[in-house]
């Protein structure tokens, strides 16, 4: 059984042209985003062990990165449509990686939080409440595709912040 699909986008891209091509290797969250099924679940699992590097440095160069990545994204993401064929294929995982370093953004570092940011941020990216929802029919392009990660990494970010200020 493979894991893989055969080809990726209207393009119809192969897995190796994706992990040879700089921007589609980010914009497919390092080859994570190749999975058949859950890409989203994978490119955020890809996105922990950057978070776990990040999250011992400064503050300051978390923030810059988290900043960066961001707004990188919406020229990856963007990019890595034209290139598909197609506005926010579901193996463009960059906004994942983006939207859980949000996440993660004002807490400490823990299993504990790692596995609650994990869980909500893929609760406000799959559910996608209001505004959230919005945002992903009518925004387009690359900010399109970063904007509801982006929005659900913050919504997600805010409450593992009250847990933590609450109930930790």
């Amino acid at each position: 059984m493979n894991i893989f699909l055969k080809n990726y986008g209207k393009t119809q891209l192969t897995p190796k042209q994706i992990l040879q091509n700089p921007v589609l290797f980010l914009a497919f969250g390092f080859g994570s985003g190749l999975v058949k099924k859950a890409p989203g679940t994978c490119g955020t699992v890809a996105a922990i062990p950057v978070y776990w590097l990040l999250a011992q440095t400064s503050d300051w160069f978390y923030s810059a990165i988290t900043i960066f990545a961001t707004l990188i994204g919406i020229r990856i993401c963007e990019q890595a449509a034209n290139l598909l064929g197609e506005h926010d294929f579901n193996g463009i995982v960059w906004d994942e990686i983006a939207g859980y370093l949000i996440t993660m953004w004002v807490v400490p570092l823990s299993f504990l939080n790692l596995l609650l940011g994990f869980v909500l941020f893929r609760f406000f990216d799959i559910l996608k409440p209001f505004p959230i929802r919005w945002i992903d029919k009518h925004v387009h392009g690359g900010l399109g595709i970063m904007l509801d990660d982006v929005l659900a990494g913050f919504f997600a970010g805010g409450i593992l912040w009250a847990i933590n200020i609450f109930l930790l």
